[in-house]
């Protein structure tokens, strides 16, 4: 099982405090995963502040683009890879152009891209972006995840869709690996279709064991009767960590993180109807040992790929630290 962190690309005001990302730490941390040993590291994709985070902050968070970011991150380590948890393709309507970024990102990168991509967390970013749009955010997910497929892989692209159109484009090159790694994010069974008809992982958050465990089986009966094998599609959800020398210390750290501010407002929207489960019980929040015990219910469950661990941290030093111990008293027992 794969083990990779969660990068700050878009994370002031919403996970972490203000400040929190400056370009420096984004790269500090990204090499702290590096020399840890974690298989990539992930960030997210915010274009506007959410309502509620211009509420709580007298100053706007820094959103940096994940794949502009990227390019430094790669050019500032030598074996991590990196990958979009998530790219939220409702905010992009040039598919064509993301498309070019996410190609030549991967030649100058030697193959160390990951792609994610999804609806996003927050529509009210949708509506800010494109005000006058009467699709639904999954339908625009559907169009652009065949329009990427069409630009890696075919000589000439064309495509004719509601949101995305584009006639005769050569998109030269394709991406530097044969196969470039897309993974589907999020929850709803929807995404577990888009998974197994165009997709090579399923990305789903904050998930309880048995209800990922539900999930799987859904995954592997859709791919048979797709004519796909459910062995090549990875598993690959993200959770919140935090690292104590209790359970109590544990669960103490993480409430008074912004991270559980996070929650507690997707609980509200992407995360709503989604079961009782605390937000404690359902990531990895205890001691090592618990922690490992979680984790491997996770991979009993089908888990291939513990994706973007997003430590829950209110300062870099304690990220820093919370990622280290992870790696020394938990990775080597999970991986």
């Amino acid at each position: 099982m794969r083990v990779s962190a969660g990068l700050p690309t878009g994370m002031e005001g919403l996970t972490y405090p203000i400040p929190f990302s400056d370009p420096e730490n984004v790269i500090r941390i990204a090499q702290a995963a590096e020399k840890f040993g974690y298989d990539s590291v992930w960030g997210n994709d915010h274009m506007t502040t959410q309502n509620y985070v211009r509420a709580e902050f007298p100053v706007p968070p820094r959103f940096w683009e994940p794949l502009v970011t990227y390019a430094f991150v790669l050019s500032n380590t030598k074996t991590i890879k990196v990958g979009t948890g998530i790219l939220v393709l409702p905010m992009r309507h040039d598919i064509v152009v993301a498309a070019k970024q996410i190609a030549t990102l991967d030649h100058f990168g030697k193959g160390r891209l990951e792609l994610g991509v999804g609806i996003g967390a927050y529509r009210e970013e949708f509506k800010a972006l494109q005000p006058d749009s009467r699709m639904e955010r999954g339908d625009i997910v559907d169009e652009g995840l065949q329009a990427l497929n069409l630009l890696f892989n075919q000589r000439v692209a064309s495509f004719d869709g509601k949101f995305y159109k584009f006639k005769d484009v050569e998109l030269w090159p394709k991406p530097y690996q044969k196969k470039l790694p897309i993974y589907v994010g999020g929850n709803n069974a929807n995404n577990i279709r888009r998974t197994v008809q165009w997709a090579d992982g399923w990305l789903p958050a904050g998930m309880h064991v048995d209800r990922l465990r539900a999930g799987v089986q859904s995954l592997r009966e859709e791919a048979e009767k797709a004519g796909r094998d459910w062995r090549t599609i990875e598993v690959c959800p993200q959770f919140i960590v935090h690292v104590g020398r209790t359970r109590e210390a544990a669960i103490e750290n993480f409430r008074k993180s912004q991270m559980n501010k996070h929650l507690i407002s997707l609980s509200k929207s992407t995360l709503k109807g989604q079961g009782t489960a605390s937000h404690e019980d359902i990531n990895l929040i205890g001691t090592p040992s618990e922690i490992v015990e979680k984790a491997l219910a996770f991979r009993e469950a089908g888990v291939t790929h513990l994706l973007g661990l997003y430590f829950a941290a209110n300062s870099v030093p304690e990220l820093l630290d919370q990622m280290q111990v992870f790696a020394e008293e938990v990775m080597p027992k999970v991986k």
